[in-house]
Order: C-alpha cells, then sequence, then structure tokens
C-alpha cells in the first residue's frame, strides 16, 4: 500500500527568515562593489552605528536630532582621516551619505524584529 504525505510536507513552507538571509547577502554583495574610498570608510561608518545602537537611541527617534547625526558624522571623520592623503569635502560628504544610510538600514531592521514580537 502507499504511503500519502501529510499536506504540510507536500508545500514546504519557506523559511521565515529567508527573506532576511536574502536582504543580508544582496546587502553584502553590494556592499562588495563600493569604490576604493567607500571601503576604507565602511568599518568606521559601522563602528559609530554600533555606538549609537541601543534602546532609546536618538536613532530609532522619528526624527532624529540633525546636530546629533551631524555629531556622529563628524566623528567618524575624524577617525577616518587619520589615514587618508587629502581628507576634505568630499570625504565627509561620503561618510555622511552612508552614515545616513546605515542609519535608515538599521531602522527599518529594528522596526522589522518589534513587530514580530509583539
Amino acid at each position: 500500500m502507499e504511503q500519502k504525505l501529510p499536506y504540510y510536507m507536500v508545500y514546504p513552507m519557506p523559511f521565515v527568515d529567508g527573506d532576511e538571509r536574502q536582504a543580508r547577502r544582496d546587502l553584502e554583495y553590494m556592499k562588495s562593489l563600493y569604490p576604493e574610498a567607500a571601503k576604507r570608510l565602511a568599518p568606521y561608518v559601522e563602528e559609530e552605528c554600533d555606538r549609537l545602537m541601543y534602546e532609546g537611541s536618538m536613532i530609532y527617534d522619528e526624527y532624529p536630532d540633525p546636530l546629533q547625526l551631524r555629531l556622529a558624522c563628524r566623528r567618524v571623520f575624524e577617525r577616518a582621516s587619520e589615514g587618508e592623503e587629502k581628507p576634505g569635502a568630499w570625504m565627509r560628504d561620503l561618510i555622511q551619505v552612508m552614515t545616513y544610510q546605515e542609519i535608515l538600514r538599521r531602522r527599518s531592521e529594528h522596526r522589522s524584529r518589534r513587530r514580530k514580537f509583539y
């Protein structure tokens, strides 16, 4: 006699975190395509954003304080400019864009994690 599979085995459910894994893979691939200057700055930006990631941080405010964001970018610039030959306005602008993009990504991840638990 032939064994029939239960319905839940016939149509496998995708993993819940499959989208998150795919997004992480996409992010890592896109970061590998960064120009050399951006690749050198990325660790400084990520370190500063790690420092700002705590419950109640201003980065999770509905409208983060522009002054605090600029101060965070200045800290990144000061650390990153030590190893650069010609730090200037281009580097300050790139750091600002990269920092805001990283904060946006982390805010999005924070919102998606928060929704799962409530």
